[in-house]
């Protein structure tokens, strides 16, 4: 069972990969011998993240990039081959939030902002590394694997910030699509829905007593979530165990939706 679930000799390029979900997602992959390279626009928090990884492995490497920018994702594509000759898995878990500010009043700059990192920075990042993958895979080595982090917000109505809502469920009506497309290359395709994670980007919404009070209650595991709950699913999705399995949408939020 054990060798279903190695990930020795797979690399894993992970989008805002220096923090929350997405160092979670690195973490997971790294304790099961993969190697990690992790793209972040804030190379403080890059380094920081880089320290912790090379403390599970020496097959690491952080790299700064605004995946918004088609040049710098195809720039930052070419150099992680470079270093590490080839990737198997792409996580496209780089997002950003906007201020709550009622949908007749949302700016346009607003718009572009969030749907130009969570959608068309996944867009870029996801056809760089299934051009690899396919091309990879017609050379006789067909394996791949395209992962989207969405959000809760995909599936349930988030008042007040329907640019976030809209990226998000784009991009799982996406990822099924590429789920339908790439399977015959040995690719698979899936969605990761978290629920209310502590990360840098809820902090202040979980400082706010009101809040608190309002959704815990709600969540039948009485807890917030954690990055560390992410590395699981990241090294099931990368591994052999999920070889046949595609378009999931994994949710991940302690019972909150079904509740």
């Amino acid at each position: 069972m054990g060798k279903l679930f190695d990930l020795e000799g797979r690399v894993a390029l992970i989008t805002g990969g220096n923090g929350g979900i997405g160092l979670g997602f690195a973490k997971g992959i790294v304790d099961a011998g993969g190697s990690v390279c992790i793209w972040g626009t804030n190379e403080e928090k890059n380094a920081a993240a880089l320290e912790e990884l090379r403390a599970l492995s020496p097959n690491v490497a952080a790299m700064k990039c605004d995946v918004s920018q088609r040049s710098e994702v195809d720039a930052c594509f070419a150099e992680t081959l470079k270093k590490f000759g080839r990737v198997d898995g792409c996580f496209a878990n780089a997002g950003v939030g906007a201020r709550g500010t009622a949908f007749h009043d949302q700016p346009d700059e607003d718009w572009q902002r969030v749907l130009g990192v969570n959608l068309y920075g996944a867009v870029y990042v996801l056809q760089a590394s299934a051009r690899h993958m396919v091309e990879r895979a017609n050379n006789g080595d067909p394996f791949g694997r395209l992962v989207s982090t969405a959000s809760l917000a995909a599936i349930s109505g988030q008042a007040r910030g329907e640019h976030y809502a809209a990226s998000k469920g784009a991009l799982d009506s996406m990822t099924k699509a590429l789920a339908v497309e790439y399977a015959r290359y040995g690719i698979t395709a899936h969605t990761v829905l978290p629920g209310w994670i502590a990360t840098a980007m809820t902090e202040q919404t979980f400082a706010w007593d009101k809040f608190h009070d309002n959704v815990m209650p709600r969540i039948p595991m009485r807890r917030w979530g954690e990055p560390e709950d992410f590395s699981g699913i990241a090294v099931y999705i990368m591994s052999q165990a999920s070889s046949y399995h595609t378009s999931e949408t994994f949710l991940i939020d302690g019972g909150y939706f079904v509740y």
